[in-house]
């Protein structure tokens, strides 16, 4: 449910705008994510040169929302829930500006491991945790859209799972570096747009919190659930993957 508002007309108006903006900057980062994701896997050098270019179209409309969510401000003096939608769309905007950043970088990587050769089936598995994220964006913005905070929260729960996929590729990373040190750099890239899709999921809940947030009035009380397991990772004598807490003997 939407929260209870006082608008006027045209403030209600305004912020139609700033949300279909938001809307339309969601459906840009949902597609580059997954072109990105689509060039590592079929070292499509032009497609991940297009997702370059059109972050540009990204940063510009997160600029517009800024300046439009600003002067409606300034207008027409918003309280209560109409101030706490404007400046949650500003939130969410700058969420999603970043993820778009990190789909950027992705595609940066993903011309230089273009030539080098493949470590197994990395590039479909990252392929299948940005789609995951992708799904992620998605739903959180049909939440902001129906100011839906059930679904918002679903949305904040699945983050657990996009950090067990993470967690399940470090371990690949390492087992094929341990297995030939020629895998090392490419590794090293591939890890970097794990973590980098590891954290648009991060701003996915945090989307999420922000929608809870413009619908309830109040943010989760209780923490985002998480499950990066990698901080506690290390590599066992005989090269077998282990985990241990980071301060034992």
């Amino acid at each position: 449910m939407k929260p209870e508002s006082h608008i006027t007309p045209n403030l209600n108006r305004d912020l139609e705008s700033v949300q279909i903006m938001i809307a339309r900057m969601g459906g840009l980062v949902e597609a580059a994510i997954m072109d990105a994701a689509r060039s590592l896997e079929t070292h499509d050098d032009e497609l991940a040169n297009a997702v370059l270019k059109g972050d540009r179209s990204i940063d510009a409309l997160e600029e517009q929302i800024n300046a439009e969510t600003a002067r409606l401000i300034a207008l027409h003096a918003p309280a209560a829930a109409d101030l706490r939608t404007a400046l949650t769309a500003i939130k969410i905007a700058a969420a999603l500006e970043r993820c778009g950043d990190y789909a950027k970088n992705l595609a940066k990587r993903s011309t230089v491991l273009s030539k080098m050769p493949a470590v197994g089936n990395s590039a479909g598995l990252i392929r299948r945790m940005a789609r995951a994220v992708q799904q992620q964006l998605k739903n959180v913005l049909d939440a902001y859209v129906k100011g839906d905070a059930d679904l918002a929260e679903r949305v904040r729960q699945t983050d657990h799972d996009i950090d067990q996929m993470y967690n399940s590729l470090f371990r690949e990373f390492l087992a094929h570096m341990m297995e030939d040190p020629r895998n090392i750099s490419t590794c090293l890239h591939l890890h970097f747009i794990a973590k980098n899709i590891e954290r648009m999921g991060d701003h996915a809940s945090g989307i999420a919190e922000q929608v809870i947030y413009l619908t309830t009035g109040t943010l989760p009380v209780d923490d985002r659930p998480k499950a990066d397991n990698t901080s506690i990772t290390s590599v066992s004598a005989d090269r077998e993957i282990a985990w241990r807490p980071l301060n034992a003997p």
